[in-house]
């Protein structure tokens, strides 16, 4: 497989009082055809080249805010390993594993949390844009025989809506909610159901797009310099900025445009930093006007 000729700028950020740092969770593969809907291959496969299965890579990559007083992730990532296996079991993980060839060997959630000397007691808050799998896979681990919250001192966050969708999925989405996920935080009392567009934390808002799926909140992080919008599925790569370039798994298309079209246009012509969850190739852009879509300006290894 061929890897684009993406060029980086290295870049460290901090916002209001948080070191912006991103943590891989570790790396899989879906289907490039799924992955940009209408799109003809021709066009996709140039900056997303696929192996001989159609698959593209990927990256799980959640966003650490760190600071002296305030830990927050944003996402957790697949969830890999034995983890894994104890929360959807060993038939449905071994499938998941080579269906979406899962890449167990290279970084995990707490070992990039490590790298920035953080163990998971050291986690105070855990926003969740939404509870697919890819996403909320590790929000839960299994510890004597029993699933519980991965960070036991943390509390979580969702969207009320995207909490109801995942306890009652709809048939396109079946397979991608699953309990082990987000049941565990229920029952030990450390969810908190959000309603709307709010701040959580000093300088950490939530906005809310319904486009992918129903109520994913997309978190901003600003201060009175930069902004950064952590774009979750709602500008999945830095491919999607396209306004047209969507998800084959996303639910209203032409709802994610509108919300594109809104959200990009205020990132393009104030400066906002874009954080990508799935883009092996970088971490983040900014991105311009380019006739009446956008395109990207600048990308950047934070």
């Amino acid at each position: 497989m061929t890897t684009p000729n993406h060029e980086n700028e290295k870049a460290h950020l901090k916002i209001a009082s948080y070191e912006v740092c991103p943590v891989p969770t570790g790396q899989f593969g879906l289907d490039g055809g799924a992955m940009f809907g209408t799109v003809p291959k021709v066009l996709w496969e140039r900056s997303n080249p696929p192996d001989e299965k159609n698959r593209i890579p990927m990256e799980a990559r959640a966003l650490l805010l760190k600071s002296s007083g305030c830990n927050i992730l944003i996402d957790t990532g697949n969830g890999l390993g034995k983890d894994f296996v104890a929360k959807y079991g060993e038939k449905l993980g071994t499938k998941f594993t080579e269906m979406y060839a899962m890449d167990e060997s290279g970084p995990s959630l707490l070992k990039s949390l490590a790298a920035h000397g953080l163990k998971p007691e050291d986690i105070h808050h855990v926003i969740l844009t939404h509870l697919h799998f890819d996403h909320a896979g590790g929000a839960t681990t299994e510890k004597d025989g029993k699933l519980v919250p991965t960070f036991p001192k943390a509390q979580y966050y969702v969207q009320k809506d995207n909490l109801k969708t995942a306890t009652t999925p709809n048939l396109r989405e079946r397979a991608s909610y699953y309990a082990a996920n987000f049941q565990p935080l229920l029952d030990a009392g450390v969810l908190k159901v959000l309603e709307g567009p709010q701040e959580i934390l000093p300088g950490v808002s939530v906005i809310i797009s319904n486009g992918h799926t129903l109520a994913q909140q997309v978190v901003k992080v600003s201060d009175d310099k930069n902004t950064l919008l952590y774009c979750g599925d709602m500008v999945p790569t830095s491919s999607h900025v396209k306004t047209p370039w969507l998800m084959g798994y996303d639910l209203h298309p032409l709802t994610l445009m509108e919300e594109k079209q809104k959200y990009l246009s205020e990132a393009a012509d104030h400066s906002w930093y874009l954080f990508f969850e799935h883009d092996p190739y970088c971490d983040a852009a900014v991105i311009e006007r380019s006739g009446s879509d956008f395109a990207v300006k600048k990308r950047f290894s934070l």
